[in-house]
């Protein structure tokens, strides 16, 4: 064995102390493989021609109460079942399973919150023992198997504990990204129609104080669904929040009146639903993904050696995303606890209180696998690389990232500053998991630019605005052909009729999933994806995607972070308009802009040339790190915007005001 790394752990447990010793994080370092498969394209070809034997192995390896009849039914396209007949518990998977066996004293749940400098390490009987006290409490609320459960709290550790006492006991959770508007609150509470709400007094970002009960409050009053009981964490970070008597109920008392030692896992169907995830949708109406229980627990454990390459007694994953959206639900808290192994929940940003926070958690825990996002480092890529080089970031292997396209120019500045693998991988909230990978089962080459290859279970292709698929090398969009594998949405919560339209009606008498996104295939099967497909850019009869002119952009030294959008032009229709954000040291001039539009002209072609390139401090963003597309278009063509609240989903009313005089700003200049 090598690598071998002891650590002695303090944890507060209500008014005593545990001392777990030793805690061992890093065992062992030979290669793990979860299938006897030697190749991705093996592996690949029998998960596309025979799902039943490559995943009911895969299933084998978690625990059952009772082992399913079938593994797929696809006998109601497009409704496609996983594991049907089958009973299991994702929380017993997750926690028991390591709490009650041989990992009962390593680490789980790594916290680090440099909002409030506090950290916190959960061994998984600790995790345990606290989740079993969160489902009593539920429980004795009279919460039952399919409530639903609104949960708007930061990333702190209670956030990660309740998500597993609602699975433990079958409610079904609908997370909602701490920070998001009343207005979307709202929208999501009236389609849930949640049996509680919880959250706490306030958050923190970047040292400001968010008062999330205030928010709650505010939703609730605009709601139409009735909640009966809101239960509030008081982290003493707004000391005089609102409290409604009737409603509001104390979390630290509840866990003391009606917290439980042990709470029964429910015996879940494999097709009972596990959470409501939303994510936003063209129409205004966000969209409610339906996850299941068992087809996701597996993809999920599956997932964790086939494509990020973690082993038991080895690896340590930080994601650093939030619980709010699909990569924490998946990747923070339920895939690393199913394979066994410590998961870092991080409450801030990655430049606060410096640009090397991140890279602190890192080096203090040994972090050995990350998966990130382009838009965090290419903010990052605007501070000088000392914040990292002064890190010891020895123990990284790889570093993941998704989200949005990576384009070239931060690959390659994130494979030379991190001095480590450096992989590309994309999916969705829909999908629950990959749709592309850079890796899958075995090292692959890696392609900059490019998303990688079809993850286990898909069957991709890139067709035409009639469904028609194109050439290799050619435009379109990315479209799978049925089945989709286990771990994707199965439904629109409340709307069957819109999962349909949405996501398999887009090419009429086509059975394809429609991603949304445009994208090319090479003739060796490798994606490069290009971004929406309803952010194409159309001029002069050509298709441009905004990745592509993006990355060009991007390939500039001066350039730190770039948006490209499409605006109208009373001449020539369609033009394209290119803020950048620019590292420091760079300042803006006419020429500086006018090298800028030359680079565009050279990588991508005339057509492709911006009008103009605006420089500006930062680009306009949600919370969740989205650019406000919509809000920049508008303002810069002198449109009315209408109701702020619908603009961009998910953002407040004050980033959202923020990003239009931001604009504004601009237009004036």
């Amino acid at each position: 064995m090598s690598g071998f790394n002891v650590r002695k752990f303090f944890i507060n447990i209500g008014d005593n102390q545990l001392v777990i010793n030793p805690v061992t994080l890093i065992i062992q370092t030979g290669r793990y493989r979860s299938m006897n498969h030697t190749s991705y394209k093996e592996a690949h070809k029998l998960s596309l021609k025979n799902p039943q034997e490559f995943w009911g192995r895969e299933a084998e390896k978690l625990h059952w109460y009772k082992k399913w009849d079938k593994v797929l039914d696809d006998s109601n396209y497009p409704f496609f079942r996983w594991f049907v007949g089958g009973k299991t518990n994702l929380c017993y998977n997750a926690v028991d399973r390591h709490a009650l066996g041989s990992k009962r004293g390593t680490a789980a749940v790594i916290w680090e919150s440099p909002e409030t400098g506090q950290s916190r390490i959960y061994t998984f009987y600790h995790l345990y023992r606290e989740v079993n006290r969160f489902a009593g409490v539920l429980r004795n609320l009279g919460v039952k198997k399919g409530d639903r459960i609104i949960i708007y709290l930061p990333m702190i550790p209670e956030a990660h504990i309740s998500m597993l006492a609602c699975v433990r006991i079958g409610a079904i959770h609908s997370v909602v990204f701490a920070g998001f508007s009343r207005e979307s609150l709202a929208g999501r509470i009236n389609d849930a129609k949640p049996k509680l709400i919880l959250t706490c007094d306030a958050g923190s970002r970047m040292g400001k104080i968010v008062k999330l009960k205030e928010i709650v409050d505010d939703a609730l009053e605009l709601a139409t669904a009735e909640v009966k009981h809101v239960v509030v964490l008081n982290r003493g970070l707004n000391p005089n929040f609102p409290k409604t008597e009737w409603r509001d109920l104390d979390w630290t008392e509840l866990l003391e009146t009606k917290g439980m030692n042990y709470v029964e896992p429910e015996m879940m169907a494999s097709t009972d639903p596990s959470y409501i995830l939303y994510t936003s949708g063209t129409s205004g109406k966000p969209k409610g993904v339906l996850r299941d229980t068992g087809g996701y627990m597996v993809a999920l454990h599956a997932s964790m050696t086939q494509i990020y390459d973690c082993q038991p007694d080895r690896d340590i994953y930080f994601s650093t995303s939030d619980i709010g959206w699909v990569v924490g639900h998946s990747y923070i808290i339920y895939a690393p606890l199913l394979l066994g192994i410590p998961t870092v929940l991080y409450e801030g940003t990655p430049v606060y209180p410096n640009p090397d926070a991140w890279w602190r958690v890192m080096e203090k825990y040994g972090v050995t696998v990350v998966f990130s996002a382009p838009t965090a480092l290419r903010i990052l890529r605007k501070f000088p690389i000392k914040w990292i080089k002064d890190r010891d970031l020895s123990s990284l292997r790889i570093f993941f990232l998704a989200g949005e396209p990576l384009d070239e120019p931060t690959y390659h500045w994130a494979r030379e500053t991190l001095e480590t693998k450096v992989i590309d991988h994309y999916w969705q909230t829909e999908s629950g998991w990959s749709i592309l990978t850079g890796r899958c089962i075995e090292d692959l080459v890696v392609k900059p630019g490019f998303a990688g290859v079809a993850a286990m279970g898909y069957d991709l292709l890139v067709v035409d605005e009639n469904g028609i698929e194109v050439s290799s090398g050619e435009k379109g969009t990315l479209v799978s052909r049925p089945p989709l594998p286990p771990g994707t949405l199965m439904t629109v919560y409340g709307d069957d009729e819109r999962y349909k339209q949405t996501y398999w009606e887009v090419f009429p008498g086509k059975k394809f999933y429609y991603t949304g996104d445009y994208a090319i295939q090479d003739e060796e099967g490798y994606f490069k994806v290009l971004g929406r497909a309803d952010e194409v850019i159309k001029i002069a009869g050509h298709r441009l995607g905004t990745r592509e002119i993006e990355e060009a952009v991007s390939s500039h030294d001066s350039v730190a972070e770039t948006s490209c959008i499409g605006v109208e032009d009373p001449v020539k229709g369609t033009v394209i308009i290119a803020f950048v954000v620019l590292k420091q040291g760079f300042e803006s001039s006419e020429e500086l802009k006018k090298e800028i539009i030359q680079v565009v002209r050279d990588d991508v072609g005339p057509i492709a040339a911006p009008k103009a390139v605006e420089v500006v401090k930062i680009l306009p963003k949600t919370r969740s790190g989205k650019i406000m597309r919509r809000i920049m278009k508008g303002v810069y063509e002198g449109k009315q915007l209408g109701d702020l609240s619908t603009i961009e989903d998910g953002a407040s009313i004050d980033e959202v005001t923020a990003a239009i005089d931001l604009m504004r700003d601009i237009r004036k200049e």
